[in-house]
């Protein structure tokens, strides 16, 4: 037999018609497969969980059979209770299916600490910027007497001396003791 005679045969169309139908009956049976497994149209709404404690999120989010994902905690916002959600992802609101993760940023006890830097024997034009960079406040300045005008010779953090290295929250108001250029 040729090919052609092959081709144009009664057996070659039975056959194509027959892959043909397979293929539609085995999209019809995987398309109805994944609605069944994906929960097609199936949806959870996301609740607001900004400001809640970690243990009310947790409720909510079992509440809606949805999972929490706590990601870092850097950032202290002192608008919201220590310990308490402060971001989500995603937003309050949206639709996720079922199981979703839901990203939360907690609020952590407070700032963080930072490093003291060495500002001695540095002049208060240079140490303000210094300071205030790294997220502290400049506080009282005392002027003792000094040979050099405005230069620091001490930092104190709550009326104590506070050496360089060592670590104070992020905001803390450290206090300047200045030259006034007056001889001792």
């Amino acid at each position: 037999m040729s090919l052609f005679k092959f081709l144009t045969s009664k057996v070659f169309f039975k056959q194509i018609l027959l892959a043909i139908v397979a293929a539609v009956v085995l999209c019809f049976i995987i398309l109805k497969w994944l609605n069944v497994t994906t929960n097609h149209g199936k949806f959870e709404t996301v609740p607001d969980l900004k400001g809640k404690s970690i243990d009310v999120a947790r409720m909510a989010l079992n509440d809606n059979k949805l999972v929490m994902q706590i990601q870092d905690s850097a950032n202290y916002n002192p608008d919201y209770p220590k310990f308490s959600v402060i971001d989500q992802e995603p937003t309050a609101g949206s639709q996720v299916k079922e199981n979703r993760k839901i990203y939360i940023t907690l609020n952590p006890s407070g700032y963080r600490k930072i490093l003291v830097p060495d500002l001695t024997e540095r002049t208060f034009r240079q140490a303000k910027p210094s300071l205030e960079a790294l997220g502290f406040q400049v506080g009282k300045i005392t002027y003792v007497d000094n040979i050099a005008k405005d230069l620091v010779l001490k930092l104190e953090y709550k009326g104590k001396a506070i050496n360089p290295g060592d670590m104070l929250p992020k905001t803390s108001t450290i206090d300047l003791v200045l030259g006034n250029g007056n001889r001792p």
